[in-house]
Order: structure tokens, then sequence, then C-alpha cells
């Protein structure tokens, strides 16, 4: 997940972290096929970059729910935010296991596996390690590497990723009890659940960044 790649209408954030998160669980994470991949991911430090194109891919997730709220308006505050397993079938597990995590932590946006959806997971190697990209057109994908999530703690990959798109940034400096540390704190860290502050940061976004989406829609 690391750092921006721009190809044609397309921004690649490393929302991830390149050697930051994942090792996936021995039973549910897919086993790297037989590709040639380096052993280890190489630890990212983040740039101001990243943390662009991070934001870029929160804002078109963050558009995509607000145009589909604006032809249909919920009765309800929270805001749904709905992805595609399709592509990532070797992660279900951790992407629900994700999902629950975050609509467990949070109340003004909610997550939903379901048609139209508003962003999709992938799965496969890059030696970036995992990364999230955004087409510029409130559509964009999380991509899960095979052999990140071997390393570590792939549900803690999965919900960091997951947290780029509620607008979450990198924190590599932190502690394991920050989702957003990502790989900063070691393999060893597990913690997939985010600190009070992460939670009320994505509660602030929701609440007042989808207001100004909304309104957007309507000019």
């Amino acid at each position: 997940m690391r750092h921006l790649r721009t190809a044609i209408a397309s921004a690649i954030a490393g929302l991830g972290l390149v050697a930051a998160l994942g090792t996936a669980p021995a039973v549910s994470a897919a086993p790297a096929p037989a590709v040639s991949t380096p052993s280890t991911i190489a630890a990212y430090t983040g740039s101001a970059e990243n943390a662009a194109a991070n934001k870029a891919f929160f804002d078109a997730v963050m558009k995509s729910a607000a145009e589909k709220r604006a032809a249909s308006p919920a009765g309800t505050q929270a805001v749904t935010v709905t992805y595609s397993t399709a592509s990532a079938p070797s992660f279900r597990t951790q992407i629900a296991n994700s999902t629950r995590i975050w609509n467990s932590s949070v109340s003004n946006v909610r997550l939903q596996e379901g048609s139209n959806a508003d962003f999709t997971y992938r799965e496969g190697n890059d030696p970036r390690g995992s990364y999230a990209s955004t087409n510029g057109h409130g559509r964009g994908f999380i991509f899960l590497d095979y052999r990140q999530n071997q390393q570590y703690n792939s549900t803690r990959v999965t919900t960091h990723e997951t947290g780029h798109v509620l607008g979450l940034p990198d924190t590599y400096s932190g502690p394991c009890s920050q989702l957003m540390s990502g790989g900063g704190p070691g393999p060893s860290c597990t913690n997939a659940q985010p600190d009070a502050n992460e939670r009320s940061r994505v509660n602030y976004l929701w609440q007042n960044g989808f207001a100004a989406a909304l309104a957007g829609t309507a000019s």
C-alpha cells in the first residue's frame, strides 16, 4: 500500500503498508502462488504523495456514496458504503471481519457488501504490498497482496486498508494500538481495532464531510 501510482485516470494510494500489515491467518488467507516475489516487503515510510492519494481515494468513495444517497435519500443518519469481494475470494473472511470491526466502531458510516459497489477488493502478488487505487470517478479498489498477508496479520492489513476508504491517513510511527500505524510496530502486532481517536475521526469525516459531498452533487 504505499506510494502513489498514477496511470491514466488512476491514482494509486499506498493505503496499506508496503511493509506494513498483514500476515494471513494460517487458514483463511490464500497461500501465495509460486511466483517470483521478494521474501520480505520493504518497509514504507510514507510520503506527501501517498497521503494525497489516500485522500483522493476517500473523496472518490464519499462522492460515489453521496450520489447514490442523493438519488435515493435514506432515512437513517449513517451513510452506507457498498463494496464487492468478487475479485478477492481468498480474503472474504478477513474482509467480513474488517466490516464487522468498522460497523461496530463508528456510527456515521456503514460498510455493506452489495451490487453497484463504491469500491472493490482485489487480490494477487505485488512487490509493493497492498494498496488502494481510484479512477477519479467515484470508483476504486483495495488490492490485498498474498505475501504481505502471510507475513503480517491479515485482518489488521484489511481493516487498515479499509480505514483509508473511510478517510484515515497512515501513522506508521504510532503504537500497535493505532490501527493506522500499519506495519510500523512489526509483524508481532495483531491489533485490528481502531483506537478512540481513529473512531472519532471517521465519525467526524462522515458527519461533516458527507454533507459537503452531498451538497456538491446537487450543483
